[in-house]
Formats: structure tokens, sequence, C-alpha cells
């Protein structure tokens, strides 16, 4: 069997859970051996994945927060270029972080092998030109939304919709967690919770600038939350690259918490959770997903909110939010970014059944949407699509010059 040369390209931690799960998919898909390079973070590392730098060097949220990172991440953008063109792949897989992965496109103008994006733009939120600008700059998009292909496929760009991949990962650790609750082993036993203790998951973010400007913010809400639920306890699920920021904020914060930042517990803290505050991103999708009713909230410097905010054309931020066209999950913006708005959001969640359940329904159907329960599962449809255009990209490679 011919080796399949794939290389996969992603910048933020995630898009590198994403990665990690393509590369499982991808190779129980293959009839081929499978080379794997590029870019990655610990979880793809984790599956035998060769990063050619660390991620943590990308990670960077906010217009005017890149500035002072610009000239390093600019050499490390140029280095992944000559290496892709040194040693081309089959295919090239680039996963969201569109400021770095549709740079790095366009520097790979004239290559002799095609590109697949990962993620599709949120054109449909802000910037509809982003489309066609894709369009020339990538072969095919997976889209991870089911109203996403037609903004892409007028462009013609072919887009494969594949479901959230946050389905088969919460769906996963609601299997895991209902195996280990049977052999006494559930979160709340591993982290001496008890049972009757109200579990509110805190999600700062997953990048350091977000988490510094979002973590005094979420530790103050909290301070006011307890007292009016003194018997709460918190779990922070965070990632590697920001765990010893959270860590050093453990002996200020007004309840009893504990930091979990191994991939299996994060999702296992969300399951376990009974309300959630956290920033506004993937996180809330999952957390939704996990049936966990959340407060979400963001902010960011204010040159880059005003930017942002002449540019979007939705009037949510959550994705939940998004597709059931309004506002099930409490959302606290910039200014509105409080920790006496946070506060009193979560003490509703946690008083209030029937504010609650609404918040539970919406998310249940939202599920449905994005794929809950269907087969193939959305990296195994994303595996699907790269094989097929790696055999195209293989043959391009193999023609005469």
């Amino acid at each position: 069997m011919a080796e399949l040369h794939i290389a996969i390209v992603v910048g933020e931690p995630s898009g590198d859970a994403l990665g990690e799960g393509l590369i499982r998919a991808l190779r129980a898909t293959s009839n081929d051996p499978i080379r794997f390079s590029g870019l990655g973070g610990e979880r793809m590392m984790a599956e035998g994945f060769p990063s050619l730098f660390p991620i943590d060097e990308l990670a960077v949220m906010g217009l005017v927060e890149v500035l002072p990172r610009a000239r390093q991440i600019l050499r490390r953008l140029n280095q992944l270029a000559a290496v892709l063109r040194a040693d081309p792949p089959d295919v090239l897989v680039t996963i969201d972080s569109p400021g770095f992965t549709h740079r790095l496109a366009k520097r790979l103008e004239g290559r002799s092998f095609p590109i697949v994006h990962y993620v599709a733009p949120t054109v449909w939120a802000w910037r509809p030109g982003r489309a066609r600008k894709l369009a020339t700059l990538v072969d095919h998009l997976l889209a991870l939304l089911p109203f996403e292909p037609p903004y892409f496929e007028r462009e013609g760009l072919a887009t494969t919709f594949i479901g959230h991949p946050a389905v088969e990962t919460i769906a996963t650790a609601r299997a895991q967690a209902a195996r280990e609750a049977e052999e006494g082993r559930s979160f709340r036993q591993r982290f001496n919770i008890p049972a009757d203790a109200p579990l509110l998951a805190m999600l700062p973010g997953s990048r350091r600038g977000e988490v510094a400007k979002l973590l005094p913010v979420f530790s103050a809400a909290i301070a006011k939350l307890a007292e009016r639920q003194p018997r709460m306890r918190v779990v922070i699920p965070t990632v590697p690259n920001v765990a010893s920021m959270v860590l050093n904020t453990l002996p200020n914060l007004a309840l009893p918490a504990q930091v979990v930042s191994a991939p299996a517990e994060r999702y296992q803290a969300m399951l376990a959770a009974d309300l959630a505050l956290a920033a506004s991103g993937t996180a809330t999708l999952e957390l939704g997903l996990a049936e966990t009713p959340t407060v979400l909230a963001y902010r960011v410097n204010r040159i880059t909110a005003a930017i942002v905010r002449r540019l979007v054309r939705v009037p949510h931020a959550g994705l939940v939010n998004i597709l059931e066209g309004r506002e099930v999950m409490p959302e606290f913006l910039q200014e509105r970014c409080k920790p006496d708005l946070l506060a009193e959001a979560l003490a509703q969640l946690a008083e209030d059944p029937a504010v609650r359940q609404m918040q539970l329904d919406a998310c249940r159907r939202v599920a449905m949407q994005l794929g809950t329960g269907q087969s193939p599962r959305p990296s195994e449809r994303a595996a699907q699509a790269v094989l097929k255009v790696a055999a195209g990209g293989r043959r391009l490679l193999n023609a005469p010059q």
C-alpha cells in the first residue's frame, strides 16, 4: 500500500481538538497508511502527530492583542509555508484560525496539492465577502452548521456539511460518565464533591489574553453568587496553556474549586455541573449539548470591540442562541460583562426551574440540528471528505509536469 501524506495545520486549542478527532477518523477510515505533518497542539501530538512548533505562539485573540506578536507569527507562517512546499502533501487540511490559516493558503498559491479548510468562516455573521475570498484560496470546505454550504457553493467552493464535532465529543463523554457512575467513580466522587452540592462550571477561555480579562470578572461574580449559594462548589475545566493562570486564582475564589485540564475530565466536568459561566466560544455550544444551563460572557480590548460591532450582522454571540434565533443562554458582552449581572443570571439558573427548563429545551433542539444521534459521526464525515480530496491530490502530484 502506498503511504498517504496528509498535512494538518491548526492555530489554537479548539482546532487542536478537531485535529485530534480527524486524525483518529482518518486512520480508521483510510485503506492506506498515513504520514502526518504540519502544525498541531498537545492533543494531536498525543496521537503521534509531529508538530513543527508549539501552537501557543499563535493563540492570540483580538485585532489589537495580536500586534505585539505579529513579527513572530509572520516568521512562523513563512517557515510553515516553506516546509509544505519542500515536502508537498497529498492534501493539506487547515483547521479554523482564519487569520493564520488563510494567510498560509495565500502563501501557497501555485501549489501542487489541494487544500481542505475545516470550519467555515462565519460569513453569515460578519464580512460576507470572505466567502468569495476563501473560494480563491482553498479547494474544499467542511462546514459544521447545516445552513452554511449555500454561502460558499454560490461562490464555486465545494462544501460538505459534516455536523458539529462537539456532538460526538459530548456523546462520548456522556457514555463514559455513565460507565464510571455504575462503577462508583463518578466525577463528583473522584473529586469529593457532595452529591447534593450545586456545582458551577467556570470556563474563562482557552487563550491567555481572554483568561486575563475574564477571570477577575468571573471570580468577582462567584463571590457575589456565594452570598446566595454558600454550599455551591466550582469546577474549572481549562486547557494546559492557561492552567497555571487559573490555578493562581484559586486561593482568592470565594467558593471551593477544582481545576481540571485533561480533555476527558473537561467534558466530564461539563456533564457533572448544574450550571455554567463560560467565555463565548465553542465551550458554550459544548455546554449546551451537555445540557448544562449556561451564562455566556465576553470582553475584549475596547478598540477591538468597536471594530467588531461595526461588522457583526447577527444579534447574538452564542451559537445556541444563533441557531435558536433568540437569547436562551443569557449573554453579557463587553460593558455588560459585570460581576453583579453575571451573579444574578447564574442565581436565576440555579433557583428558577422554569428558566432552566427553557434553556434545556432549546439546547436539545439545537443538538438535533447539529447531528446528535446520526451516523456517520462528524469526524468520520470529515475524514471521508479529506480522503476523497487527497485521492485527487495524489493524482495531481503524480501527473507529468
